[in-house]
């Protein structure tokens, strides 16, 4: 009897250790991103909803243990990202935090997130510098990066004989990394960057910017921007007559809310790399039109990329009896990502999820069928082309 009661207390021992490893009783999830500016649509609400999706999905609990979901506006600014992504992980209790596009935002919450040894996980940034040379142990960088961007677009209106450039880009880190890793593969493919221009984000008038491309007689114009920068910069070079005068615009990041806000007749023959499509296949249009009846728009990457690092960060907590961010991000590492918009997934050393991106033309409007049927791919770029960085890995997790 003695010895049946010992190892009943080791068993209680141990059950007990074991549900304490999730701290503070609860799995909570920060989706931190734009609400009311210019990524608003590519994000905001929808990447919230997305979130609440995978934790409806996933049973609402994790080990026994409930799931909370909160959120906050960052307004684009680096200063009020990184105090929310302090107060959340300082005091909230929060465990990960998700999405945060505007790289430089992304790139000051990357670092107080190493700083607590948090989990990021990145759906709406492209930077590559965030697993580059900024690169952390318990950030994954989910959906997409500028270096596939690059690979993709960049390469295919290269060799379609777009072989001259003149970028308009965004003033801040995700413009100067999507100019910088898109120049390089221009130069790869045997092209020419003949001079680019920098404007401020959140843009009204593009008229000097596109005046300068214009003038520049290159026969692209990389559009080195996202969101409301891309639909006014597209809009505006309509007025100047551009495509007409035998130019090119080429939309670097090009999300399809950006496409309904421009409509088929003013954005019809752009390419563009995405890493989803809601049209696809059976698995993403079930998916697409549950987001849909909540929404009442088809959702961006960035969207569903949030629902898909969420259930695989979770079923990382599952595995593992932990939410500890370093234990975490090991096993989902190790775990291949299958899911309704990724198969075959793998996240590499540096945090970056390699995965298949896909080449995409947007339709004629006599082309399409209805509403949000946008698009006709192109190609599909395997995820070993298309995140092959350009030069060596700086990712000082990287060995050798």
């Amino acid at each position: 009897m003695k010895l049946a009661a010992i190892f009943g207390l080791t068993a209680l021992l141990l059950s007990t250790t074991a549900s304490a490893e999730i701290s503070g009783d609860v799995v909570k999830i920060g989706v931190l991103n734009d609400m009311s500016g210019l990524y608003a649509d590519i994000g905001g609400a929808g990447s919230v909803e997305a979130a609440r999706m995978a934790i409806t999905d996933f049973g609402g609990s994790v080990d026994g243990k409930k799931i909370e979901l909160i959120s906050a506006d960052h307004q684009n600014k680096p200063d009020v990202g990184s105090a929310i992504a302090t107060q959340w992980f300082g005091n909230d209790g929060v465990d990960a935090i998700v999405d945060v596009p505007t790289s430089s935002v992304a790139l000051a919450v990357q670092e107080v997130a190493r700083n607590k040894k948090k989990v990021f996980l990145i759906s709406g940034a492209a930077a590559s510098d965030l697993t580059g040379k900024a690169c952390s142990p318990t950030s994954v960088h989910w959906t997409y990066d500028t270096v596939s961007l690059a690979n993709g677009t960049g390469a295919a209106v290269v060799k379609a004989g777009g072989d001259t450039w003149f970028f308009i880009t965004a003033d801040y880190a995700f413009g100067h990394a999507l100019e910088r890793d898109t120049s390089r593969v221009v130069e790869e493919n045997g092209g020419r960057v003949l001079g680019s221009v920098r404007a401020p984000l959140n843009t009204a008038d593009f008229s000097s910017f596109l005046l300068q491309a214009q003038n520049s007689k290159a026969k692209i114009i990389g559009l080195a921007n996202a969101g409301g920068d891309t639909i006014n910069s597209i809009k505006q070079a309509g007025e100047f007559g551009i495509v007409e005068g035998g130019q090119k615009l080429a939309g670097l990041l090009v999300f399809i809310s950006d496409i309904h806000s421009l409509g088929l007749q003013a954005a019809h023959g752009l390419q563009l790399t995405s890493a989803f499509y809601w049209d696809q296949n059976d698995q993403t249009r079930a998916w697409s039109k549950r987001f849909m009846d909540k929404m009442k728009r088809e959702p961006t990457m960035v969207q569903a990329g949030v629902y898909g690092a969420i259930m695989h960060y979770l079923a990382a907590i599952k595995a593992t009896g932990s939410d500890d961010g370093p234990t975490v991000v090991k096993q989902m590492k190790a775990t291949p990502v299958n899911d309704f918009m990724t198969k075959n997934g793998k996240i590499r050393e540096d945090g970056t999820l390699v995965r298949d991106m896909y080449l995409f033309e947007v339709k004629k409007p006599s082309e399409s069928k209805g509403p949000w049927d946008y698009y006709k791919q192109i190609a599909v770029i395997p995820g070993e082309e298309a995140f092959k960085l350009p030069g060596p890995n700086e990712c000082p997790l990287v060995k050798g």
